[in-house]
């Protein structure tokens, strides 16, 4: 597989994900929630949606995948940790962070079917 491929691969894949973001952000705007946040880069990770409903800070990591569990289990243990520390700096950075809580979700885009939205999924 030649370098061209391997780019081409790669603008594809980043493409997909960036789709499957705005497919899950529309997801949960729909479900009541206010999106913050799409891509949020800090020094320590991304955190794909920050999003808010009422008291509740909302860190969500979306997984395109074929299948629902494979996107869930696609969120590793090194995953789960970067956003968790990528989100405490997004809090500290909150006005009223004392009030807000917290929680991780996932979101899976799957092909031909709605998003599925795993509420505090670690």
């Amino acid at each position: 597989m030649g370098d061209n491929d391997r780019t081409a691969i790669r603008r594809k894949a980043l493409r997909r994900g960036l789709v499957s973001e705005y497919v899950a952000a529309v997801f949960l705007m729909l479900k009541g929630y206010r999106i913050l946040a799409l891509r949020h880069r800090t020094r320590l990770g991304e955190i794909d949606i920050v999003a808010r409903k009422g008291d509740l800070a909302v860190f969500v990591e979306v997984k395109a995948r074929h299948g629902e569990a494979a996107a869930v289990d696609a969120v590793s243990a090194a995953a789960q940790k970067r956003i968790r520390a990528a989100s405490d700096l997004w809090l500290a950075r909150q006005a009223d962070q004392a009030r807000l809580s917290q929680r991780y979700d996932i979101v899976a885009v799957t092909p031909s079917r709605l998003p599925r939205h795993f509420p505090d999924a670690f």
